[in-house]
């Protein structure tokens, strides 16, 4: 029975105390797989498995063999005593982290699976094969990094068993054998309640919809409307058991139908088996059909609609003490369904009477009967049910009376008179409860059918996916007839499936050709004969009695007692008169024959019918269709067991007609929390999901299965001189089993086959051999231990001596160095003390010192710092009232100016808005703007000039007042040192005056100083007064001055601005003239083409309108006159010509020259000085042709289809790189020419300097007529540097080209990228998992098998450099810029990395410490490659490994278990995420030395940060996505690339001597 494991519960769901002894009958008492690989080779020493009461398995080590006793010292420290036929052999080379395929373990039996399975659930791996069966186990926590979208990718398309295993593993082998043979599949997913059979479903159906869903153009497509149904039939088929919170009560066969496209086309549900009993009985702690929960929380005004109280109220809820489930809200589960409901398509009139019928069932329970009057009568028991039966009859829109009497009261139809008869309060409850369960499954009947018409079905589909959920095989303390109809469907499914199993060993022994005996195939035939066969079986009694109306349950229990009294399946309890017991493959069952009449019973009691037939309600009337008139009449019986029988039926041969897959879930626990592995619970449902039955018929066989190379890799010590020998592999492996005399065993082509019991004799002998050779090897390293130990202890003598010596030598000296010292440090200290004495004295007299000077100079300071501060502040108020009285001047006069210049202005523009409207003075406009500029050019050069001598004069009258200003200092300087002097002179006179002398002669002669020295005094006060007015006249003239100066500066900028603007409107005024003239010339081309006069036309002088630019000689003064005279000139040599023979259309010679172009450019031109030919004259034609500036053109059409047929040859790399240098030249090219339409486009300030003069500017603004185009070019030089290339207005056609040109460069790179991709992605497979040494390498060494297996890694990854290389030369030779080639190999290096990356990270077999070695070894040929390849074309390539690198990294890292986990992700692998570290953790082997992994306390660690990870929504994906996009924009190319000189490149020969290419010549300056 695949995935559909029988749903393993253990015996004695209700009553603890009665597990046990039934999982001990089961484990030890059952057909045991210990008989099929008895030990037959335990010896002392040996590690063995033995039973264990409490963890049913535990492992030890054999000390003593005492006859069939075997001593074993466990694990967990305790001596167990066992029989040599109940111990098993422990395989101690087992991985740590446990295989992924069962069939890979060395010793296949009971223990070695459950310990496997206990490993691998220890580090999250939920995944495990046994052959092609997936066992899954219930982690009872979410993983999302295992079913996102990284992962799907990761395993579509993947060969089964290449990559760890997964439900998505098996998704994919079911439609990839679905798309290769056209044969349907199916997958069956089984296992007990709890064990995830609906979310492995679910992720089934995710896959499915990923490998073959469609794009939703007509709406939702099939897969999610299948995946949509799923809350619905949940909220009304699921509820709460003992085991799981949202357990199904019904079988559910899902039908993916496809195309012959295989894309998903339609889609059927089926269902069997609902629980009906359910609705009306529940044991605690159970719940109901979660949909009465959830209308019961739904908002309050449906719940008053509906007249629903508080849920404990309600007869069918409150039977269980459980009302709510932890983490879900009933009320947002009611808003959720009900908007499934919405997208399956049920209407919102449907979704009300669906949840009205909801409502009625829950009022029809509270409906009570007592006692009528009558004998075996009944009534309605009190006002509260009579208000529940009118709410039932209201929501079920039927009569209220008829209602009641359909509950209370039965017809009798007999052939003399119809009998109406009262029903007991007992019956009458039976009858509201067979009511109740019969709307309720007509209710689910009808949304499913309503499913299944939303989904639709293809009747054109060839093949389907069949995904079956259902219950797996139960046995609870009573048993009633739904656990019979389970068990009897996983009796079913267990048959199917070991038949599956026995073909897939035939298949496996076939695909050998090896010759062996057909093992005896046991099957369960005699069960399913004992339920099913008919006349006789259990199903058949149970119609037979339910057709006799006077049978009772204990009638037909006496009659299988009878009947099957000696059937060994059938078993009669001792205590019991109405039970009965069936031996079933998962062990015994006792069911209650008490209901079994009563739910066998399929027919809808008569008055049921016709009550809800003629309901008002359209909905519960379509529910109960009447019955056609013949079926009414006819006697015919129907039973639930009979028609489960026959659905049954119809499945089975469907799953026949399919080729099967297993899913066989488990739920490791009953507390339903993670991290708890319950042994015995898990091999119980090992045994109910017929895991340990396919074991079974393996060890009948062959169990043990090896490779040639792990034969030889793991016996080969048996047989040294057969290594040796030059035998094949094939041929060694025999030699080795015959020299141990091994019989029974098969050599196929590529395995050897074991009989059981061989594997461990072999292990035995191999561990003798190896034991031997230890003793050797401890016996030398013993004498060399002993003789180290001698050698040491006599040099630790000599030792000691010396150092004793030194110690009485060290001590003598010491004592004379202290003496020493002692007198040192005293003559030291007394030194000290001394001159500290004289410092603290003369410290104080200089700080005293200090202090008084510092006063002094403080005064003096503070004085001289106030005088300065009060001269300041006077300079600064005199400064700022004369500043602000000349700002208040200077902006009157701007204001005025602004006003009157704004007049001017004003009148002005008017005057041109006025000529601008007359079409016809145009010309008369620009001769006067013409005039204008002149003058105002004359004007502006006679303001400078006026300017300059205004500026010369104030300069020379500045320079005279500032040489009076200083002469007048000099003269205040010199009196003022007079009058010092002569104060000095009176002062030293007065000092020197003798005491005694007349007072009246000196004061007489003082006076007379004094009054002269005063009056020079004012003299010289007056003096510098004078001066002072002068120097305030000369800067009152220099502010005058400035002020002129500023008013002219002010003038002169208003007149360039005036000038500027002319030029502006001279320019829009040519423009519009030069478009009027190319349009009149256009159109009189069509003219003269089309016109019958024709000819007459075209003898007419073309005018001619030359482009003048700085180049072609329009240069300052009256040279425009020259070019123009030019122009005739050129017209006027040209009319004979004309005139003597026509001359083509202009339109018939750009075609032929576009027609030669592309011929030109389909062919390879090659490279010129390193620029692409190609790119250069397709340029310099488009830009000469003036294509950029047309509306209409098909040049740029042909040219981006020449490059679309060039390139339509993926696999010509060398072409792909040759366009790929040509479109990024050329769009470097158009990227520094082309600008937007519109004069807006450029900034005033770069039209001001687009032109050496203004006249050069106006005539940028004409525009040349194509025939005279090639003109512009005949006095001017050709093209240069992108600096020297003009900028032309692209219209339309010129900017789309533009845009096909970058999707072009986009698509080349890609195809570049991509091509280099697939070419190395067959060796990145080769290479990430190390090449399996040589049998040669077996007994040569370690190191020479190392250098072998090293060289031919190495070899993979040259190849991969090779690859490499390859591209870097043909890139180079093509000159594609180096900024592409970067890009291309950073994107490579990436591609490189995710996919050894994710790999490592899939495949445990790459994730050890040899294949991280080598790996590493050949990162660095690909670090190599980085160097030699240099930084401008690798780039940043190498950064791009970080995460490989890392990771290798860590792979081979020693003394992993001491590392913390902040050194692993601060300082070894920061780049990796947890989700990343955890899993290489946990995969991790040493398949070198042995070493372990991080410690526990890391990977807790880990684990508790992913799930916190987890519960903060951050992505948990521990895969890298590969980066398919463009990693550049144009503008990084325009930034990137060097620039390109186009101006000497020489055409291809195609063109160089035509004359329209003549422009393609280089010419001289």
């Amino acid at each position: 029975m695949s995935v559909l494991e029988p749903r393993a519960t253990v015996c004695g769901g209700h009553d603890s105390r009665s597990v046990e002894p039934v999982l001990h009958s089961l484990l030890f008492q059952g057909p045991q797989l210990t008989r099929l690989a008895a030990p037959v080779n335990i010896i002392v020493g040996s590690h063995v498995w033995v039973e264990d009461p409490v963890a049913a398995w535990i492992d030890g080590e054999v000390f003593r063999i005492s006859g069939e006793e075997v001593h074993v010292h466990t694990s967990n420290g305790k001596t167990v005593v066992a029989n040599m036929a109940k111990v098993f052999p422990k395989d101690t080379e087992a991985p740590p982290g446990g295989v992924d395929d069962m069939t890979k373990l060395s010793y296949l039996h009971e223990p070695g699976v459950l310990h496997n399975l206990a490993t691998r659930y220890e580090l999250n791996e939920i995944y495990t094969y046994t052959g092609n069966i997936l066992i899954a186990v219930n982690p009872f926590q979410r993983l999302p990094h295992l079913y996102d979208t990284h992962m799907m990718e990761q395993y579509k398309g993947a060969a089964f068993g290449e990559l760890s295993p997964h439900v998505f593993a098996v998704a994919d082998v079911a439609y990839r054998a679905m798309i290769n043979e056209g044969k349907s599949n199916s997958i069956l997913v089984s296992g007990e309640s709890g064990a995830g059979k609906t979310e492995t479903t679910k992720m089934l159906m995710r896959y499915l919809a990923y490998l073959g869903g469609r794009s939703g153009v007509e709406g939702r497509t099939v897969e999610q409307q299948v995946l949509e149904s799923n809350p619905v039939l949940e909220a009304f088929g699921n509820a709460k058991t003992v085991r799981n919170n949202n357990s199904s009560r019904f079988g559910k066969f899902v039908e993916i139908q496809f195309d012959k496209n295989g894309r998903i086309s339609g889609a059927a549900v089926r269902t069997y088996l609902l629980e009906r009993s359910r609705v009306c009985q529940i044991s605690d702690p159970e719940r109901n059909y979660h949909c009465f929960y959830l209308l019961c929380a739904a908002p309050h005004e449906d719940r008053e609609k509906y007249k629903l109280g508080n849920r404990k109220e309600f007869h069918y809820l409150n039977q269980s003490s459980c009302y709510e489930l932890d983490g879900v809200d009933d009320a947002h589960e009611y808003l959720a369904t009900r908007r499934a409901m919405d997208i399956v398509g049920i209407s919102e009139q449907e979704q009300e009477a669906i949840f009205r019928v909801v409502a009625a069932i829950l009022h029809l329970g509270n409906v009570n009967f007592a006692k009528g009057e009558e004998i075996d009568s009944s009534v309605i028991k009190d006002e509260k049910s009579r208000f529940h039966l009118n709410m039932t009859a209201e929501l079920l829109k039927c009569d209220v009376k008829s209602l009641e009497d359909a509950l209370i009261k039965r017809v009798m139809v007999t052939p003399e008179e119809v009998i109406t008869r009262t029903l007991d309060p007992v019956a009458a409850v039976i009858s509201r409860d067979a009511l109740a369960k019969t709307v309720y499954s007509r209710l689910f009947d009808w949304l499913v059918d309503k499913i299944n018409i939303s989904i639709g079905q293809d009747p054109n589909s060839k093949s389907l996916i069949g995904v079956l959920d259902i219950y797996g095989f139960e046995s609870f303390k009573f048993n009633s007839f739904e656990q019979f109809c389970i068990n009897f469907t996983n009796e079913k499914l267990q048959q199917h499936f070991n038949q599956h199993v026995f073909k897939m060993e035939q298949e496996e022994y076939t695909k050998e050709e090896i010759n062996w005996s057909y093992i005896e195939f046991v099957d369960n035939q005699d069960v399913l004969d004992l339920i099913e066969k008919k006349p006789g079986g259990i199903i058949a009694l149970l119609d037979e009695a339910c057709m006799f109306p006077k049978s009772t349950h204990e009638t037909f229990a006496q009659k299988l007692y009878q009947t099957f009294k000696n059937n060994k399946r059938f078993i009669k309890p001792k205590l019991s008169r109405t039970s009965f017991t069936i031996s079933h493959y998962a062990g015994e069952v006792t069911y209650l024959a008490d209901q079994f009449l009563d739910k066998n019973k399929d027919y809808v009691v008569a008055e049921h019918q016709d009550l809800l037939t003629a309901s008002k309600c359209p909905f519960v009337a379509g529910l109960f269709p009447p019955l056609p008139e013949e079926s009414s009449k006819s006697s015919k019986f129907s039973s639930i067991g009979s028609r489960f029988k026959l659905q049954l039926q119809s499945l089975m041969e469907t799953l026949n007609s399919t080729e099967p897959h297993y899913i066989r879930c488990v739920k490791p626990n009953n507390v339903l929390k993670p991290a708890i592995f319950e042994n015995f619970n898990i091999i119980q449902q090992l045994r109910c999901g017929g895991v340990l039955e396919a074991i079974r018929i393996s060890c009948a066989g062959y169990p043990t299965r090896r490779t040639f190379y792990e034969f030889l890799h793991r016996f080969g010590v048996l047989a040294p001189e057969v290594l040796e020998g030059n035998y094949d592999d094939k041929t060694a492996c025999e030699k080795i089993l015959d020299k141990r005399g091994l019989k029974g065993y098969q050599i196929g082509k590529t395995k050897v086959f074991l009989r059981a019991g061989q594997m461990a004799e072999l292990d035995a002998r191999r561990a003798e051999v190896l034991g031997n050779a230890a003793r050797v090897i401890q016996r030398q390293i013993r004498t060399h231990i002993a003789r180290k130990e001698f050698v040491a202890l006599r040099g630790a003598a000599i030792q000691l001596q010396s150092y004793l010596r030194g110690v009485f030598a060290r001590e003598l000296y010491e004592q004379l160095r202290q003496e020493a010292a002692a007198i040192q440090i005293q003559k030291n200290f007394r030194r000290h003390i001394s001159r500290k004495s004289y410092s603290t004295v003369r410290m104080s007299a200089i700080t005293l010192q200090t202090g008084l000077r510092a006063m002094t100079a403080r005064n003096e300071f503070r004085f001289r710092k106030q005088t300065k501060a009060a001269i300041f502040i006077q300079a600064r108020v005199r400064w700022f009232i004369a500043y602000s009285y000349y700002k208040s001047l200077r902006k009157s006069a701007i204001v005025t100016q602004c006003g009157w210049r704004q007049r001017v202005a004003r009148r002005e523009l008017r005057k041109l808005k006025m000529a601008a409207r007359e079409t016809g003075a145009l010309k008369e406009a620009k001769d006067k703007l013409e005039k204008r500029v002149e003058e105002l050019t004359w004007r502006l050069q006679l303001e400078k000039r006026l300017r300059t001598d205004l500026e010369e004069e104030k300069a020379q009258e500045i320079a005279k007042v500032q040489e009076a200003l200083h002469a007048m200092q000099v003269q205040v300087e010199e009196a003022n040192a007079a009058v010092i002097k002569e104060r000095e002179a009176a002062r030293k006179a007065i000092e020197e005056a003798p005491p005694v002398i007349k007072e009246t002669p000196v004061i007489v002669q003082d006076t007379e100083k004094i009054d002269s020295l005063t009056a020079e005094v004012a003299s010289l006060k007056a003096s510098l007064l004078a001066e002072r007015q002068a120097a305030e006249e000369a800067r009152k003239a220099r502010s005058d001055a400035e002020v002129r100066n500023t008013e002219l500066t002010q003038k002169l900028e208003d007149t360039e601005r005036k000038v500027d603007q002319f030029q502006e409107s001279v320019q829009r005024l040519e423009e519009k003239l030069s478009n009027s003239e190319s349009e009149n010339q256009v159109l009189r081309q069509q003219a003269l083409t089309m016109s019958p006069t024709g000819k007459a036309l075209s003898g007419r002088p073309k005018t001619v309108i030359i482009q003048r630019t700085p180049e072609n000689g329009n240069v300052l003064n009256g040279e425009p006159k020259v070019a123009s005279d030019m122009a005739l000139t050129v017209s006027n040599a040209r009319e004979p010509e004309s005139e003597e023979k026509p001359q083509k259309s202009l339109n018939e010679k750009q075609q032929e020259n576009q027609e030669l172009l592309i011929k030109c450019i389909s062919q390879d031109l090659g490279f010129s000085g390193g620029r692409p030919v190609a790119a250069c004259v397709i340029y310099k034609c488009l830009l000469h042709w003036r294509s950029f500036e047309v509306e209409r053109t098909s040049i740029f059409d042909r040219i981006i289809q020449t490059i679309a047929s060039a390139i339509e040859v993926q696999d010509s790399n060398d072409r792909l790189a040759y366009w790929l240098s040509n479109t990024s030249t050329l769009l470097l090219l158009l990227q520094h020419t082309l600008k937007a339409s519109g004069a807006a486009s450029l900034t005033p300030q770069r039209r001001r300097t687009a032109s050496a003069s203004l006249f050069g500017r106006m005539s940028q603004g004409l525009r040349a007529s194509p025939q005279s185009a090639g003109l512009s070019f005949l006095n001017g030089r050709g093209l240069g540097r992108l600096d020297d290339l003009r900028q032309v207005e692209a219209k339309y056609p010129a900017l789309l080209f533009k845009q096909q040109l970058t999707a072009f460069l986009e698509k080349i790179y890609g195809m570049i990228r991509d091509n280099l991709k697939k070419e190395i992605s067959p060796l990145l497979g080769l290479c990430i998992q190390a090449p399996r040494t040589s049998r040669g390498s077996l007994v040569k060494g370690r190191s020479q098998a190392n250098a072998v297996a090293q060289q031919a890694l190495i070899a993979h990854w040259q190849s991969i450099v090779k690859s490499l290389n390859n591209y870097l030369k043909m890139m180079k030779a093509n000159y594609v810029p180096a900024f592409l080639v970067r890009k291309v190999f950073t994107q490579i290096f990436s591609f490189i990395n995710v996919q050894l990356f994710n790999s490592l990270l899939l495949r445990r077999e790459c994730c050890s410490f040899s294949n991280g070695e080598y790996v590493k070894s050949g990162l660095a040929e690909l670090e190599q490659w980085c160097y030699h390849a240099t930084e401008e074309y690798a780039g940043s390539a190498w950064d791009e490994l970080k995460h490989i690198r890392q990771a290798v990294g860590f792979l081979v890292i020693h003394q992993k278990p001491k590392k913390t986990l902040n050194e692993i992700t601060k300082e070894l692998c920061p780049v990796l995420s947890i989700q990343q570290l955890y899993r290489i953790s946990t995969m991790y082997w040493d398949d070198k030395y042995g070493t372990h992994s991080v410690s526990t306390d890391v990977i807790s660690s880990m684990r508790v940060m992913m799930t916190e990870d987890s519960n903060n929504a951050v992505s948990s994906s521990f895969l890298l996505d590969d980066d398919s996009s463009i990693p550049f924009t144009v503008d990084d190319i325009s930034k990137s690339m060097k620039q390109v000189d186009i101006a000497d490149i020489d055409p291809p020969p195609l063109i160089r001597e035509n004359s329209g290419f003549g422009f393609l010549l280089p010419r001289p300056e």
